[in-house]
């Protein structure tokens, strides 16, 4: 196990394969969602591909510091998988991630990416929540 979540996930040489899998279980995340969301996200990815990867990208830095102190606590822990740890603590954690997303939706100067995403953001944390079992497993990968 790596010692820290920077090191295994934003590491040049790993962090295309780390966007790549977190762009996947984002794939995987939305197949299990209805078809309204099924259908936004894929015209998104038509209108604009490559869009998600570099969302990802974008956001990696500040996901992977604001996971650092649950992945410590899973990593002081021993035992269980990531996965169920960040669901144990679904709440802090899905808090946490989407204190990243509220600031840059609050930093953008596009009204209407913050009127959409005022819109989006009632189910977000549920969602984020649901997500917890597939984002740890991505992350038990690159620090396997």
């Amino acid at each position: 196990m790596t010692q820290t979540l920077k090191a295994a996930l934003l590491d040049s040489s790993k962090r295309p394969q780390v966007v790549e899998d977190l762009g996947q279980m984002i794939d995987d995340e939305v197949d299990d969602k209805g078809i309204a969301i099924k259908s936004g996200y894929g015209v998104v990815k038509k209108v604009k591909p490559g869009i998600i990867s570099d969302a990802v990208d974008s956001l990696l830095d500040e996901f992977t510091e604001k996971l650092e102190p649950f992945y410590a606590d899973y990593a002081a822990s021993g035992s269980g998988s990531f996965g169920d740890h960040l669901s144990s603590r679904s709440d802090e954690v899905a808090d946490a991630l989407l204190s990243v997303t509220d600031a840059r939706a609050e930093r953008s100067s596009r009204e209407s990416i913050k009127k959409v995403y005022e819109k989006l953001r009632p189910s977000g944390k549920k969602n984020v929540e649901e997500a917890l079992p597939r984002l740890g497993a991505v992350i038990e990968k690159h620090t396997a």
